[in-house]
Order: structure tokens, then sequence, then C-alpha cells
């Protein structure tokens, strides 16, 4: 596809449309709208746009649809794979001013907000409430329609699943402009395909997302953490599969290692709480009452120790449980802090493939003289594994880096994995995406593309991009 440049015309329509202190241009479009979290991708938009409603963003839609401009949604930018990156330049429509929660029905137990609240926003006031919403991605300071993009999970989906449970209902704009309800508070439809389920997890490539309707639950009334030290991660990690089958359903079920944990004290300045061992299991058990929660945590407690566990460290004080947790939730930050540069991957594998991985993964170390350290959640399956530049000069991370990775995803497929588990292909993973599913899957993800957004104007460049580069 070829689009077109943005002209002083172009400018004086989103002005009309938005008002001037809405529309960045120049030098006050900020370096970060040019990159993500991870910076691996990097392009500025021609023109940032604020809107506030979804009339707006149908305007702005109609108009790039008109002249044939790309628009890249984003939110916080706090994805790591480069999907909220404008590639192709054009208009960078900024979807965190669309912030206000709508509407909390306590009747249907249903939050409907804006793309641009806050993950910690939706915690805090459905916890006020006595309410839950589930999902529960590490990065709290994202917002709900960049979790939606992604099809996000997080810590606890072991247990409760990802972001697309939990989504009811959008409202979404398409790239000519229509509005479009998709799916609603209703518990079950069978009206037709599910083109909200279509939805999530797109990227930002099929329609822009502009209301969501979220399905919370009441809120636990009794949580309990383990943590679980073990002399070996493969004793630790091959443990799991006996974990989930012994039907007590842990919340979470979290691995880490020793030089990870070291990354997030020195972050953090905080001790972890416990360091007799080089890697643990962490384990959260939720439920309505304590009877439930405590025959849950002490059966698999019992399984911990009868097959390696060094100790078992029960954390039933919310403040206790805060350590551990605020540590686990900065690994990824204090991984970026410790190094230069890295680079990620995030497969997911069978559950009983988990130690299998993390074997190769250490081999890889020595195999291309590169640093590498990884954590994740050993309930699902979904790995995140960073590759780490140090002292490395440019060109010779890139090729220690590119090795490292092709191993890596080789050996996802060769377990039977998928090369994202929860962050996404965006404009970095291409590629690996591409070889994993095979051509004719990438073709039928083409063509849904393509009856969305015949003109390839939204998010352009991005998962499967095919014939619209």
């Amino acid at each position: 596809m070829a689009y077109n440049r943005m002209d002083s015309n172009d400018i004086d329509a989103l002005v009309g449309i938005l008002g001037r202190d809405r529309v960045k241009t120049g030098s006050l479009i900020h370096d970060d709208f040019c990159h993500d979290e991870l910076g691996g991708a990097h392009r500025a938009p021609e023109v940032v746009v604020e809107p506030l409603t979804t009339e707006e963003v149908s305007k702005v839609m109609k108009h790039a649809w008109k002249r044939d401009i790309p628009v890249t949604p984003r939110g916080q930018g706090t994805g790591l794979v480069g999907g909220c990156v404008p590639v192709h330049g054009g208009i960078l429509m900024d979807m965190s001013h669309m912030n206000k929660v709508l509407e909390l029905d306590e009747e249907n137990l249903v939050l409907t907000v804006e793309p641009g609240v806050l993950l910690m926003e939706i915690a805090d006031l459905t916890t006020s409430r006595g309410y839950m919403y589930p999902p529960d991605p590490g990065e709290k300071s994202a917002t709900i329609g960049g979790n939606i993009s992604t099809n996000a999970g997080g810590m606890r989906a072991v247990k409760y699943g990802v972001t697309r449970d939990y989504v009811r209902g959008l409202e979404v704009v398409l790239a000519d402009g229509t509005v479009l309800e998709l799916g609603g508070k209703v518990v079950k439809n069978s009206s037709g395909y599910s083109l909200k389920d279509i939805v999530v997890g797109s990227e930002g490539t099929l329609a822009v997302v502009t209301k969501a309707m979220l399905k919370l639950i009441p809120l636990p009334k009794k949580v309990v953490s383990l943590l679980v030290p073990f002399e070996s991660l493969k004793t630790a990690i091959g443990l799991v599969p006996s974990i989930i089958k012994s039907k007590t359903t842990p919340t979470a079920v979290e691995f880490m290692e020793r030089p990870v944990i070291k990354a997030a004290e020195d972050y953090l300045g905080k001790e972890f709480p416990d360091s007799s061992a080089p890697c643990y299991l962490l384990l959260s058990f939720d439920g309505a009452g304590k009877s439930e929660v405590d025959g849950a945590y002490q059966e698999v407690a019992e399984l911990c120790l009868e097959n390696g566990a060094l100790d078992v460290f029960i954390s039933s004080t919310e403040e206790r449980q805060e350590i551990i947790w605020k540590a686990r939730g900065a690994f990824l930050e204090a991984i970026k802090a410790s190094t230069s540069g890295i680079d990620e991957c995030d497969v997911v594998v069978p559950r009983d493939k988990v130690a299998d991985f993390i074997c190769h993964i250490h081999g890889l170390e020595g195999k291309h003289g590169i640093r590498i350290q990884s954590f994740g959640h050993a309930g699902d399956g979904n790995l995140h594994v960073y590759v780490l530049k140090d002292k490395l000069s440019e060109e010779e991370w890139a090729k220690r880096k590119n090795a490292a990775m092709a191993d890596l995803y080789e050996k996802a497929k060769e377990l039977r994995g998928q090369v994202s588990g929860e962050h996404g292909i965006g404009y970095d993973k291409q590629a690996q995406l591409c070889e994993s599913i095979g051509d004719r899957t990438v073709g039928l993800m083409r063509g849904i593309k393509a009856v969305f957004d015949p003109k390839g104007i939204l998010n352009p460049g991005k998962v499967v991009c095919g014939k619209f580069e």
C-alpha cells in the first residue's frame, strides 16, 4: 500500500475535528511516541492526535480513510514488540486521554470503561467495591485498551484465564470510521461469528477500541501465597503439572531464579524474603473462605516437600505478600536496569515442557556467549526470556542476539509451543509468527485484515502485514 504523506490541509482538517491543543506536530511530538518500552522499532509520526470521544475517533478515521493515511492507535506505550510504533509515519492516535470509567453495573457484574483507563485504576476501583477484574499482567500502568489489543494474561491466568475471557462487549471504530458495538452485557451469545473475540488480540490492526465492557467476579475473601525454594529449577518446574493435577487450582504459579531476584533486590533496594536457594516457585491461592484456601495450599505445600522443596514459606498477611509480589512485578524493569540493551522472547509451551525449555535456555548462554535471564508463568507455560547486551558492541550484539533468539524460537516450535503468550507479535516478531504457523494460516489472517481494513491503514506493518506493505 502506498500511503499519502500528510500536508497542511490534513493538519487543518484534524484541528477542525479536535482543536489545536489536541493535534501535535513537529517539535511538540515527544520522542516517547516514537518507540515502545523496549525501543527496538523507532519512527516518528507526522502528527499525534488526542481524541476524547468515539465521535472524534470516527471523524479522524474517516479523514485518514479518504486520504489513505496510516493510523496507529496507542495507549501508554508499555508494549515490548513495537506494536504501537508508527512505522509508516502518518497519524498516531493517543487513546490515553479517553480514560473515563463509564459504569459499574453491579446487577450484571460488568464494568464499562474507555480504553485509556489504567489497569491499576481498574484494580483499585473494583477492589474497593468488593469485586475483582481477574486478568493481572505485570505492567499495571498499561491501559485496558492495550491489554485488549494483545489479549494480555498475567499471573492469575492459570486459574482465571486471560483478557479475552473477561471482555463481554466492545465499541469499536473501523478503518473507514464506522462505529460498531460488538457483544454486550449478555453472558451467553451464539449470534453468528464472534467479531468481538477477533478484535481482542488483534493489536489495533482491525479496529480502534473506544469502549469495553468487562466481566467482574466477587473479590476473594482469603488470599495466601507460598514461596517455595528448590535446589534445582528442573525439579521445581517439573512439579508444576502435578500441582495442577492435584485439583487445588492455584491462582498463580510463577518461577524465578536467583540472578533475576538479585536484579530486583538491586533495583528496589530491598532484600527478597529468602536467599537460601537458587530458584523458587511462587504460588498463590484464593477463595471464598479460610478452610477452602487453607486446604488447597496445605495440600500443595506437602506435595512440594515430598518432591524436592527445601522448605515452604507461607505468606498469609497482606504486608508479607506485597513484599514478594512487588519483587516479582519489578523483574522486567530490574533486568533492563542491569544491562545496556535487551530483546525479549515470550514464548508459550505446554506445561510439561517448561522444564525442557528452561534447561535449553541455560545451554544457550555458553553456546552464544551472551547473558540470558528468564522468569515466567510456570502454571500456563508462558515464559519471559530476555537476551542482554551488556558490554557487547552493536555488531556483536546483533549477531549473538539473533542467533540466540533463533534457537529459542526453534526450541519452542520443537516443543509444540507458540511464539507469543501475551506480548503479541507487533512489528518485531512477524517473521517468527509466519515461520511458526505457516503460510495457510497467515493467509487467513491477512484475509481477516482485508475484510476489516481493505486499505490497510490501521496500524500497518504489524502482525501479518503481507500485501499491505
